[in-house]
C-alpha cells in the first residue's frame, strides 16, 4: 500500500507546524525559570521542549535529504522515530502535570 505524494507532504507539514509551536513555549518555560530564582522543574521542562524542537529538526533535515537522495531511508526512519518518541514523552509529562494539577486542586483547605 503507498501513501499519496499529497498525503505524505501534508503529514510533514502538519509536523513541522507542531514543532514549530513547540518552540515558542520554550520561550516562556525559560523566563519563568529566570523569574523566581529557582526554577529547576521549569528549567529541565525547557531543556526537555528543546529537545524536542531539536529531534524535530534533525527529522525535517532528513526528510528533505531524502527527498533530494542525499539521506538512507533507514536514517530517516530512525530520526522520525526519535522523534515521536520525544513527541509522545512530552506528552505524557504534560498529562501527569495536569493529572496532579487537578489533583491539588481538588484537595480540601
Amino acid at each position: 500500500m503507498s501513501t499519496p505524494f499529497n498525503a505524505a507532504t501534508a503529514a510533514y507539514g502538519n509536523a513541522s507546524r507542531l514543532i514549530n509551536q513547540a518552540a515558542k513555549p520554550n520561550t516562556d518555560l525559560q523566563a519563568l525559570a529566570g523569574s523566581n530564582g529557582g526554577g529547576s522543574f521549569a528549567d529541565i521542562l525547557a531543556q526537555q521542549v528543546q529537545g524536542v524542537v531539536e529531534a524535530g529538526k534533525t527529522s525535517d533535515s532528513m526528510a528533505i535529504d531524502m527527498v533530494n537522495g542525499k539521506a538512507n531511508v533507514v536514517d530517516m526512519v530512525t530520526a522520525l522515530s526519535e522523534t515521536e518518541i520525544a513527541i509522545e514523552s512530552m506528552v505524557t509529562v504534560r498529562d501527569r502535570v495536569i493529572s496532579a494539577y487537578e489533583e491539588i486542586m481538588r484537595m480540601p483547605i
